[in-house]
């Protein structure tokens, strides 16, 4: 058995706790597939790669309300695909040699199983430590649905690494990973059709995001809304079927599963050490980011429904001081945590919705301004972009923020900054001046409004 200081599993945000506070300690880095972990090579930075020219994409399709003709000439999928993965493999591939070249650091390209207390068995070799960190993310979930296993279906993790753009698509799921795809592949060229057993697409956004969302991808694709699947099968041309629960069904080249992620600790076999898990399977830890095991930390996927690079990278941090300085513990404020769907439209949020406010009783006030509303979203056309704000009526604080349209994702920060600093609405609206016609207007408007 090999004994290390300190042994890592998973090279998503788990690469990066090897701070220069490591740097001599005896250090095993395990993991089982390429480094770089979810966002790098499957998640976040691909996807919003392929984003982006769905984008430039869609832009040229539907510029003729400007008075501007253009069209889309081609989809060159093999160079958007090598643009894509010749950027992003050479980095994961580059940080595994990295790790590799460090004198006090040893990799171990292998699946991981805990076989007894803080013993880990990694390929042929048994490896132990003080000190762990489960660091080792999520998977696609994917759901027992009669047929799947015999069809030759996609998940996130491979759905943008396929040798074509797909003539038809199926997507399995109405989430952000479900939306983003849809608009990639058809935004890209593909026919797509979403299955979704909600009536709403985006169900946990504020309603009025998630009703709005709904009605634009609706008019957009193939939308069969409330009707779960039951089964699927494929021909043997490669034409693959799925079955809905009302008897219709839908044919495509390529289904791709978007039904949500499912945290990787039971298969890391952690209940052999003692660390608990949760009813949904997440790792229980403290507010340190301590397991039930002395000496064992977990962070990231592997422990919140919050899938959130953002968030990891966080929890890395402290973790990373948590295990240095035991008696100076940290821990991460999850009060504001934002996100973001880059779909079309793109989406951000931050803070409670209304529906969650209703339900819980709480007093608020809201604001809806629509971008047409202002010079800026005026100049574009936009018809559809909105700001909702909702904020507490006697302490006049911000309690959640919900922006769809273009550029959301950046214009959703300044809220996200007032909210931590506890700023009033009052104070955001007036306490600075907003660049006239610029688009962040339309947030300066609704702040007014309230």
């Amino acid at each position: 058995m090999d004994t290390f200081d300190l042994i890592i599993i998973g090279t998503g945000s788990g690469n990066s706790i090897l701070t220069s506070d490591f740097d001599d300690w005896n250090v095993a880095i395990v993991e089982r597939d390429v480094f770089g972990g979810t966002c790098l090579n499957r998640g976040c930075i691909p996807s919003k790669m392929f984003v982006y020219a769905s984008d430039m994409a869609e832009a040229a399709r539907n510029s003729g309300h400007l008075g501007v003709d253009s069209q889309v000439n081609a989809i060159r999928w093999d160079d958007i695909t090598q643009r894509v993965f010749g950027l992003i493999d050479p980095i994961a591939a580059d940080g595994e040699d990295y790790r590799r070249g460090l004198d006090n650091v040893t990799v171990f390209a292998a699946d991981a199983r805990f076989t007894g207390p803080k013993e880990l068995q990694v390929g042929d070799t048994t490896i132990t430590s003080d000190t762990i960190v489960l660091a080792a993310g999520a998977r696609p979930f994917v759901p027992d649905l009669a047929g799947l296993a015999d069809v030759d279906y996609d998940t996130s993790a491979t759905i943008m690494r396929v040798a074509e753009v797909p003539p038809r698509l199926t997507v399995l799921g109405g989430g952000f990973i479900a939306c983003e795809m849809a608009h990639i592949f058809g935004g890209l060229g593909s026919e797509v059709t979403i299955i979704n057993r909600s009536n709403h697409l985006l169900r946990p956004e504020d309603e009025s995001v998630s009703e709005a969302f709904t009605k634009i991808y609706s008019e957009r694709f193939d939308v069969r809304l409330g009707n779960a699947p039951v089964g699927a099968s494929q021909a043997d041309d490669g034409t693959i079927t799925v079955e809905l629960a009302n008897d219709d069904r839908v044919d495509s080249d390529r289904l791709l599963v978007a039904t949500g992620r499912t945290p990787n600790g039971a298969q890391l076999g952690v209940d052999k050490t003692g660390v608990e898990l949760d009813q949904s399977g997440y790792v229980v830890t403290d507010e340190h980011f301590r397991t039930a095991v002395p000496g064992i930390w977990a962070l990231g996927d592997i422990t919140t429904s919050f899938q959130l690079k953002h968030t990891a990278n966080a929890e890395t941090r402290v973790v990373a001081h948590n295990i240095i300085n035991p008696d100076d513990l940290q821990t991460v404020d999850y009060s504001g945590v934002p996100h973001a769907v880059f779909a079309a439209p793109q989406i951000a949020a931050v803070g409670a919705t209304e529906q969650s406010l209703r339900a819980a009783g709480t007093p608020y006030i809201s604001a809806i301004k629509e971008y047409g509303a202002t010079a800026y979203g005026w100049a574009m056309d936009d018809k559809t972009s909105f700001c909702k704000l909702l904020a507490d009526p006697e302490t006049r604080l911000l309690l959640g923020a919900h922006i769809m349209g273009p550029q959301a994702s950046s214009l959703i920060q300044q809220l996200i900054q007032g909210m931590q600093f506890g700023q009033t609405v009052d104070e955001m609206a007036r306490g600075q001046l907003y660049i006239h016609p610029a688009l962040s207007e339309v947030v300066e408007n609704a702040l007014l409004e309230l």
